[in-house]
């Protein structure tokens, strides 16, 4: 019988939540709504919708989607229509095209990528900061500096 530790390269279960993700495959075709807590791959087809919300979709070169996708970050290597909604950034690959609208704070499109749709880039939302109570400045006047300044532009 073989114990845990006599498997090459295996880790416990609670350190490898960090690294899971999801990969949806060349052969893999999903119609429906995916609502995933891990960071997701996809190299298939996807009809539906795609919900990432802490995370990044990547969607590989051999992907195609037609979904919504709302999600922290959007990689785009493939093909995807539908409307596409990052908290965080979304990159548009030299081989990667969007056909739909687009919201996010950063976007990055690179030369010979398709982009077809309307874009909305809105600045990150900023903590409010207590206003900052403006001093009265009081100028200094003196009663010969007026009659300096005018002897001034008359000698001029």
């Amino acid at each position: 019988m073989s114990s845990f530790s006599d498997i090459p390269n295996a880790t416990p279960a609670s350190s490898s939540t960090q690294n899971q993700y999801t990969m949806i495959g060349n052969s893999i075709r999903i119609k429906g709504e995916i609502a995933a807590s891990d960071p997701i791959y996809i190299y298939g087809s996807v009809e539906g919708s795609i919900t990432a919300q802490a995370h990044r979709v990547t969607i590989g070169k051999e992907g195609t989607v037609k979904a919504d996708i709302d999600a922290r970050e959007v990689v785009i290597m493939g093909d995807v229509c539908g409307k596409v909604h990052s908290d965080e950034r979304v990159e548009i690959r030299s081989e990667g095209s969007l056909l739909g609208n687009l919201a996010t704070k950063r976007l990055c499109v690179e030369e010979g990528a398709v982009l077809q749709g309307t874009i909305d880039v809105h600045m990150p939302v900023e903590k409010a900061k207590p206003p900052v109570a403006a001093k009265p400045v009081q100028a200094e006047t003196d009663a010969a500096e007026p009659e300096q300044n005018l002897a001034l532009t008359e000698a001029s």
